[in-house]
């Protein structure tokens, strides 16, 4: 009983001291991956007058931090606050918020930092001057053993720190808020791709003076090592460079930047583009007030060099542009000929005469056509600065200046004209409105260089210029007709030249063999006629020269003749009388003249039958005793009959009688 009662004691006794023990937390453990942050409960110091860190051993929180491993403690005098490390992922930034330490000033948003920035020695941060409230500096990646009873570490996924009041998670939560809806706990990455830019707004820092809307560049100097806040990524060296609050002319261009959002806040833009064919004139809100670069004869505004407020004197050439539209506006002006449209229905591709419509006229004859028409207008690169300082921009120039002064020269040039006259001589004022308004445009530093005008128009419902028009078109239609008859006339003469051509040509081989044919003989005939003359000249020549010669042979010839006949004659005469002689003698002989011939007859016919070889007597007869046969054989005899009978002799032509009568010597001469 009583052991047992010896152990029941010694167990409360261990238990209480066990308890005890751990009361007293004498001895605390402390791993590797945390940190212990030391509240002092009471202390022969007393406590702390002021703030939340007790820097002098007063009781309150300790400056130091334990880490990992066992830690003695005086019994009853110490609380121990575990916390993990404060841990800032790859590509995140983290934000401090310090709970003690100097006040911020009447114009600070955020702690300075700028003699110390040394969250992990609270003690130096205190006594280096370390201000309360959110922090300028922000932590890079890694892992951080900080006192987060000084210092809440808030990132993207964690609020670091002890949180000594119920509000205090409320506040830091909506602290986290904030920062993520600046997109605060990432860096600011700018890719060539998306051909932006970072626009930065400073809510720290001096505030800007009456006169700026922006704040100028500072600090942009690398070699100046004390300034140089490199792209606002290093507050302190941008206030210490002079830096002010507000929006900053200073931009961010490609890149990855880590920037405190609650320093500074950027605003991603597009770069300015000036196309081809353009150029940018630029109009400066910032920058000191520059000398006029105009010259003295511009009286409608200055001109200032680059950097400088106002319009800049030389424009922007086409290309990309890192420009901070805050700090100024870039209007693009086309140095390539546009076109300005004077008609409601048809607009440019500049847009410049998306306002403009055809000018009313009233003619001379008292008609009231519209009159579209259009002009080519250029504007030299160097002098658009001059038109941009002078009108604001195109579109004003064109509404509040050309737009005027163009309406009123035509309403001018269609008084003097009636609407026929405006219709057919649209060429001619064309061309002098061309000439006429090249100079007043020059007067405005721009190039004219071509006017177009279209067909007057009439007005909705009024159809009197129709009705002119059309007889225009029925007068050009008959003297068109008059025209065209007149070249088909023409036309067909012509083609009636070009058969006979083609026939001609057709037949020119014949032609030519003809022609030549013709002059052949022609040629032949001359020569023809040539020799017969001089034939018969020869001829002529010879044929006297051949009567002559006939004359005197003729002559010669017939005394010859008359010589010959004589005795030719002599010869006949005395033949005659000699055969008559002999004749009569042979008729005498012969029984007479009668006998003579018969006897004469019968020799020449028998002469004849011998030499014709005719059968006086057929070798074949056959007698039929009738009186034909008879007759056929007696033919020959009836004429020997007859031919010695009396008949006969009288057809010889002379009667017996005559026959008798005569004498021999005349029967001889017959």
């Amino acid at each position: 009983m009583t052991n047992m009662y010896v152990l029941g004691a010694s167990a409360v006794v261990a238990l209480v001291v066990v308890f005890l023990f751990t009361l007293s937390r004498m001895v605390r453990y402390v791993g590797n991956n945390r940190v212990a942050i030391v509240e002092k409960l009471w202390s022969r110091n007393g406590s702390i007058s002021g703030g939340l860190i007790a820097l002098s051993r007063e009781a309150g929180y300790q400056p130091a931090v334990l880490r990992g491993g066992y830690h003695f403690f005086v019994p009853f005098q110490y609380r121990v606050h575990s916390q993990p490390l404060v841990t800032i992922p790859q590509g995140q930034v983290g934000y401090v918020f310090a709970r003690d330490g100097a006040p911020l000033g009447p114009t600070q948003t955020l702690a300075s930092n700028a003699t110390t920035a040394d969250f992990l020695d609270v003690r130096a941060f205190l006594s280096n001057g370390g201000q309360k409230g959110p922090q300028r500096t922000i932590l890079r990646e890694g892992t951080y053993a900080i006192n987060l009873a000084q210092f809440v570490i808030i990132t993207r996924e964690h609020i670091y720190g002890l949180m000594l009041e119920r509000a205090d998670e409320a506040l830091f939560t909506q602290m986290q808020g904030v920062i993520e809806g600046r997109g605060g706990f990432m860096a600011v990455v700018i890719k060539d791709s998306t051909d932006q830019i970072g626009i930065v707004t400073v809510h720290d820092g001096p505030a800007l003076t009456a006169d700026q809307i922006i704040a100028p560049e500072v600090g942009t100097d690398q070699a100046d090592t004390a300034t140089f806040h490199n792209s606002f990524q290093d507050p302190e060296k941008f206030i210490a460079a002079g830096g002010r609050r507000g929006r900053q002319l200073q931009v961010l261009v490609e890149g990855s930047y880590f920037i405190n959002r609650l320093f500074a806040t950027v605003e991603m833009v597009s770069k300015t583009v000036i196309e081809v064919g353009h150029v940018g004139v630029v109009i400066s809100y910032t920058g000191e007030t520059g000398r006029d670069t105009s010259g003295e004869d511009y009286r409608h505004g200055e001109l200032v060099a680059r950097g400088h407020r106002g319009v800049w004197s030389e424009p922007l050439l086409p290309g990309k542009y890192a420009f901070n539209t805050y700090a100024g506006k870039i209007i693009a002006v086309p140095t390539t000929n546009f076109i300005l449209k004077w008609d409601q229905d048809v607009t440019g591709q500049h847009k410049f005469d998306e306002n403009l419509s055809e000018v009313s006229l009233i003619t001379r004859d008292a008609f009231e056509p519209t009159l579209p028409l259009s002009v080519v207008v250029h504007i030299d690169y160097r002098k658009a600065p001059l038109v941009i300082q002078r009108f604001g921009d195109i579109k004003k120039l064109v509404e509040q200046t050309l737009d005027p002064m163009v309406s009123a020269y035509f309403k001018n040039v269609a008084q003097k004209k009636t609407l026929i006259e405006l219709l057919q001589e649209r060429s001619d004022i064309q061309e002098q409105a061309g000439e006429e308004m090249r100079t007043k445009f020059g007067n405005y530093n721009l190039e004219l260089q071509e006017v177009l005008i279209g067909t007057p128009r009439a007005a909705a419902g009024n159809d009197q210029i129709e009705k002119v028009l059309q007889q225009l078109r029925e007068r050009q239609v008959a003297e068109e007709r008059v025209t065209t008859y007149e070249k088909q006339r023409i036309a067909a003469e012509s083609e009636k030249a070009l058969r006979e051509a083609e026939a001609r040509a057709h037949q020119q081989t014949s032609i030519t063999e003809s022609e030549l044919s013709i002059t052949v003989q022609e040629n032949q005939g001359k020569a023809a006629l040539k020799r017969a003359t001089q034939d018969a000249e020869q001829t002529r020549t010879l044929a006297k020269a051949e009567a002559d010669r006939t004359r005197l042979l003729g002559e010669g010839e017939a005394a010859k003749v008359v010589a010959l006949a004589g005795a030719e004659a002599e010869r006949i005469t005395r033949t005659g009388l000699a055969t008559a002689e002999t004749i009569e003698k042979q008729a005498a002989a012969s029984g007479g003249a009668q006998y003579q011939l018969t006897r004469q007859v019968i020799e020449r016919l028998a002469d004849a039958l011998e030499k014709s070889g005719v059968d006086i007597v057929p070798r074949v007869q056959i007698n039929t005793g009738g009186a034909d046969g008879a007759q056929g054989a007696g033919a020959l005899q009836a004429l020997i009959g007859m031919l010695l009978s009396e008949k006969g002799m009288h057809m010889l032509g002379e009667p017996a009688a005559a026959n008798d009568a005569k004498p021999a010597t005349d029967i001889a001469a017959e």
